[in-house]
């Protein structure tokens, strides 16, 4: 879609690449990959203080549907990631990814995911979360959420090997 087209969901995606902008969260950058096309967006999270993350840069890809914000937008992680909450292949499995109503599997209450009133922001700032804290009770990476759970040692060193390479090291 052009940004030429002037529909609801093309007007919300500039509107919030324009705060985004202005107001970036800390370690957090995302906008649009080309500015012709404000459907494909990048994002580059810095791993969060304090975790086996930190100081590494993690690169992902935001997809918004054309009804957005009524559906979610789909995330993957670009670059290497080994996360419970993330698939072998980077796309990444949180709530509030997750299209609204009940949940069929009736594990997350309807109001933890996606609403409208979500965001870009909302998203990122989810998953810079997720990095820190992950739920390993809702894994998509079973052997991710096998190694948190039983080798706290071990998957902080393998976390902290992929920020490493995440800089090129």
């Amino acid at each position: 879609m052009s940004i030429g087209t002037p529909t609801a969901a093309l007007r919300r995606l500039m509107t919030e690449y324009r705060d985004l902008t202005i107001h970036p969260p800390p370690g957090i950058t995302a906008g649009p990959v080309d500015e012709s096309n404000f459907f494909e967006w990048e994002a580059i999270i810095s791993g969060p203080a304090g975790t086996p993350f930190e100081g590494g840069l993690f690169t992902a890809t935001l997809t918004f549907p054309s009804d957005y914000p009524l559906s979610p937008p789909k995330m993957r992680f670009t670059g290497e990631m080994f996360h419970p909450n993330v698939y072998s292949d980077g796309r990444v499995c949180i709530s509030i990814l997750h299209p609204p109503g009940d949940d069929p599997h009736n594990y997350e209450q309807s109001s933890e995911r996606w609403s409208p009133v979500q965001s870009v922001e909302k998203i990122l700032l989810s998953v810079l979360s997720m990095l820190a804290e992950p739920n390993d009770e809702s894994s998509a990476n079973v052997d991710a959420a096998k190694v948190w759970r039983s080798s706290r040692e071990e998957y902080d060193s393998r976390i902290r090997a992929i920020a490493r390479r995440s800089l090129g090291f």
